[in-house]
């Protein structure tokens, strides 16, 4: 009897844990449905989903992360309001709505780089996710310590997979997409590279008349390098002061620093027009110099067939110093990244051929450069192009930042980063964090009525993304084949030229054999298989100037300016022409 009366007492505990155990899982099911609720009630609006679509997507999730539940998955991106946001509100949602807690370390971005390579150099594994440059697709593709997203989706990650995911969706998708034609990168924020102007000057009937007798043309958005020389002498020289405060026809920055590299490779040659038509980079040379045939790198010297130290990318480089020479702010050689640029919102400068897209959401905060009623006093518009681009050509650079998974990572650690990777910019909540960062990568987002709505007080941000224009601003592409190792010499050698150590000439000479000597290493190495540099023989420079593309022979590189209205060409992106 004591037998059986202690199984049935087995079987009555068995029973009683085996219901406590059931009710809480009802209890924590119905726990995340309600806090799905408050999220999507309040947070997650706007969105491009009805509020139940949101529920239906967010109901996936919770099911989806059961098995992670507890869980504290680690992940890492570079420091901007998007991604603040991301650690600050949507970590939060994420672990109420899923259980699943997230760690959200913000970096600068060259610590993010550091980071990557000592994860995929060691193989031990320092964060489950990683958002990095897309900049880094061609070193992704190659070096096979990414785990390519396309395989991840159809295999080992397709049952944490969103359904609603929506690939064809995301703008950026051709940029995290690697020579073999897989996605290897999942976009998350990405910002363009555009011209910056005062809108209000420009508006100026005074102005406007000044400008035209000096110049002969009309004082509008520059289309070429030229109108935009002339735009900056004039408001440097001939204009000077406005209300009793000086003003600068230019802004930049000239510290010798690793963000002086970033001001090059975000495709200033390309402006220029030193690389080949191509979309999204040029082929078979980019806008970094680098010659690439089939998938594999040959060479970025002239020598080589690439164009890193041809005639267009010195003259890049010599109208770089110059104009901030002559009509950027005081101390601005002596500025970086992030010092220079306050003279925007400060309101002394009238235009800036380089400006970020991000920094938007400063920009609109009341200050000199906003009108009482919110909107800008400034404008964006398409940046101008240097003598050597031709139509087909790439014209500006488009960051891309964007989730990354690697190797090293433990498949059910991967499985759970994935799952907060894709919450980030599912349609629950892309729509929201959109507005917040002003980073937008999805297309059904940005044609959303709430952002047109928004774009009066957002400088032609709307219009731009709207636009068919936009395929011409890209990240870095894939012939770069290892970005780290690359991208560290053009600081240092357009820093020498800068500083005055050396000529533009030899500067541009040196940075394009050390890029060659870094591509035969690679070459040597054998790390990269079929598609790994192999460097072209060299032959003389007149060689390959005298071949159809790039790299290109001189050229004219004063032709006369050329502006367009920048209402006409706002009117063409709403009705879907490029202009």
């Amino acid at each position: 009897m004591n037998i059986i009366h202690k199984k049935r007492s087995r079987i009555i505990v068995t029973a009683t844990v085996f219901v406590a155990a059931f009710a809480f899982l009802i209890f924590s099911a119905n726990a995340n449905t309600d806090a799905a609720k408050k999220w999507i009630d309040g947070e997650f609006q706007p969105s491009t989903l009805s509020k139940a679509e949101q529920m239906t997507e967010m109901q996936w999730f919770i099911k989806a992360a059961e098995p992670f539940k507890g869980m504290n998955i680690k992940v890492v991106s570079e420091t901007i309001a998007t991604h603040e946001y991301e650690a600050k509100v949507l970590a939060k949602a994420f672990e109420e709505i899923t259980g699943i807690k997230v760690s959200f370390d913000l970096i600068q971005e060259g610590d993010v780089i550091e980071k990557l390579q000592t994860q995929w150099a060691s193989g031990k594994n320092i964060y489950d996710a990683y958002i990095n440059d897309s900049d880094l697709i061609g070193t992704h593709s190659r070096y096979g310590h990414v785990v390519p997203l396309s395989d991840f989706m159809a295999g080992e990650g397709k049952d944490v997979t969103l359904p609603t995911l929506d690939i064809d969706d995301f703008m950026g998708k051709s940029f995290t997409t690697g020579p073999d034609g897989k996605l290897y990168q999942l976009p998350d924020q990405q910002f363009a590279n555009l011209y910056w102007f005062r809108y209000d000057w420009f508006s100026r009937a005074d102005f406007k008349q000044k400008f035209k007798e000096i110049y002969g043309y009309e004082l509008g958005v520059p289309v070429n390098w030229s109108a935009y020389e002339d735009i900056a002498e004039f408001f440097s020289e001939h204009i000077r002061e406005i209300d009793g405060r000086a003003i600068f026809g230019h802004n930049d920055y000239g510290k010798k620093a690793p963000d002086l590299g970033w001001r090059f490779t975000d495709a200033w040659l390309s402006m220029a027009g030193a690389g080949d038509k191509g979309i999204p980079n040029g082929k078979p040379v980019d806008e970094w110099g680098i010659r690439m045939e089939d998938c594999r790198p040959v060479g970025a010297s002239v020598a080589r067939g690439g164009a890193a130290n041809g005639p267009a990318a010195k003259y890049a480089l010599r109208k770089y110093m110059e104009w901030l020479r002559k009509y950027a702010p005081p101390g601005a050689l002596g500025m970086d990244f992030y010092t220079y640029l306050p003279f925007l919102a400060g309101g002394s400068v009238a235009q800036q051929i380089f400006w970020y897209t991000a920094f938007v959401p400063d920009m609109v905060k009341p200050g000199p450069t906003v009108n009482e009623d919110g909107t800008p006093k400034w404008r964006m518009a398409p940046s101008p192009h240097g003598p050597y681009w031709e139509e087909g050509m790439k014209l500006g650079y488009q960051d891309c930042g964007s989730w990354t998974l690697m190797k090293s990572t433990p498949v059910e650690r991967r499985k759970a980063a994935w799952l907060f990777a894709q919450f980030c910019v599912a349609k629950t909540t892309s729509l929201k964090k959109a507005h917040v960062g002003l980073t937008p990568v999805r297309d059904s987002d940005i044609r959303h009525q709430s952002f047109t709505d928004r774009a009066p007080k957002l400088g032609g941000l709307v219009e731009f993304y709207r636009s068919p224009a936009r395929v011409a601003w890209t990240p870095t592409g894939v012939n770069v084949p290892d970005y780290p190792k690359l991208a560290q010499l053009w600081w240092q050698n357009i820093g020498e030229a800068v500083s005055g150590e050396v000529t533009v000439d030899k500067a541009m000479d040196n940075l394009a054999k050390e890029m060659d000597r870094v591509l035969q290493r690679i070459e040597r190495a054998n790390v990269q298989g079929d598609c790994g540099p192999k460097l072209n023989p060299l032959k003389d420079e007149s060689y390959w100037l005298g071949q159809p593309g790039s790299p290109k022979a001189k050229t004219n590189e004063k032709p006369r300016g050329e502006t367009v209205d920048y209402d006409d060409l706002i009117k063409a992106w709403r009705e879907g022409r490029v202009k």
